[in-house]
């Protein structure tokens, strides 16, 4: 059976998550604000931001947002308004360091909110004095915890259909905040693009740039054929674009083979090349995006940009994109969606499954439907 794409519309409706009790937070917890344990993983961390631009709307305008995430990941929230101040970690998956300790418990906050599942993290907060705790229920921390969340368990090898975007926002919803309208949140690009590296601006002036994720951090196992996606970039090139390839320097292979025999004036692989804040600037110039199920993916749709995503062994109802405009290609087989990191079987099935062509008709869709609409305000 052929993949068929999924226009992925409306993600509260479409995937929604159970809803749990809503008990406002009490005015004599606040002290200094709140701060929110943001997800390690880059794609993660996007899917929150609704429910950290919807938890802004309850701090009191005498309190303070701060947010806790991955020292590399500061940029992101740096870009955001809303987002008083970062605590950056340096080493996630490890014990904080005494700084970092000291940091969070000099700014006296009376609420925190996990976004992720750590027990330490929550341990390591609590120590800090942040004594309102609110989070998932998992890994047995749910004593450090006023309110524990408790969402239902991933199915085996079958659709979620519980999007991450909205168990974020049903604990965000069940602390008092308002329900989500859908807009994703702002973001302040700084530096401006004349002041960004030649290459990255020239690149971003380029009025048919398009943004390749050729890698995926999960595993080889997501991560389309480079063929597929020179294959794409071909198609785009000669219609008179350009490909740029982004990506971490571990993915530099990837986005090597991705542009392997392509016009090196019109296909370039930045793969570990562009600092966070770059590589926004990029996505946000682009005219749209192809990508695996890959931070980059999530990254390019909240900033309004509108793309193709392949997906195989993860599963798109839980991890699609949360912006409009993205068409999704999955084809369902019996053994996915699995998780793994490599396939077991060997042959990848799911994935190879999504043709270039299947891509390249999805790309020109929404290259035709931005046309009529430009048209049309032209006409107005």
């Amino acid at each position: 059976m052929e993949a068929r794409p999924v226009h992925f519309l409306d993600i509260r409706r479409e995937f929604p998550s159970p809803q749990f009790e809503v008990i406002p937070l009490r005015h004599d917890m606040w002290r200094n604000g709140m701060v929110v344990r943001m997800p390690n993983h880059l794609g993660d961390a996007v899917m929150a931001l609704p429910a950290l631009g919807q938890l802004r709307k309850i701090v009191p305008a005498n309190c303070a947002l701060f947010c806790i995430a991955p020292a590399g990941q500061r940029a992101l929230y740096h870009a955001l308004p809303f987002v008083d101040g970062v605590l950056g970690l340096e080493q996630v998956h490890k014990a904080w360091s005494r700084e970092e300790f000291l940091a969070l418990r000099q700014q006296r906050f009376g609420i925190g909110v996990l976004f992720n599942n750590s027990f330490r993290d929550a341990l390591t907060m609590y120590l800090a004095g942040v004594s309102n705790l609110y989070g998932a229920k998992a890994r047995c921390r749910s004593f450090l915890l006023r309110r524990a969340f408790a969402f239902p368990p991933r199915p085996d090898r079958a659709p979620a259909e519980i999007h991450h975007a909205n168990r974020y926002l049903a604990i965000a919803t069940a602390l008092g905040a308002p329900p989500w309208d859908g807009a994703l949140p702002e973001f302040r690009l700084t530096p401006e693009a004349d002041e960004l590296p030649a290459q990255i601006t020239a690149l971003c002036a380029h009025p048919k740039l398009l943004t390749i994720a050729s890698g995926a951090a999960y595993g080889a196992a997501k991560r389309w054929p480079g063929e597929c996606f020179r294959e794409v970039a071909a198609h785009w090139i000669a219609q008179g674009g350009i490909a740029v390839v982004l990506g971490s320097e571990s993915e530099r292979a990837i986005g090597d083979e991705v542009i392997a025999g392509l016009d090196a004036r019109k296909a370039y692989n930045l793969s570990g090349r562009t600092s966070l804040i770059e590589l926004m600037h990029l996505l946000k110039n682009s005219v749209l995006c192809v990508a695996n199920d890959s931070g980059i993916m999530h990254l390019a749709a909240a900033l309004g940009r509108p793309g193709v995503a392949v997906f195989g062994p993860t599963d798109y109802t839980a991890t699609g994109p949360i912006g409009a405009n993205w068409h999704l290609l999955y084809e369902k087989l019996e053994c996915s969606p699995c998780f793994r990191r490599e396939c077991p079987s060997g042959d990848q099935k799911c994935i190879r499954a999504i043709t270039p062509a299947m891509a390249i008709a999805e790309m020109d869709a929404i290259v035709a439907e931005r046309t009529c609409r430009v048209r049309k305000t032209a006409a107005q």
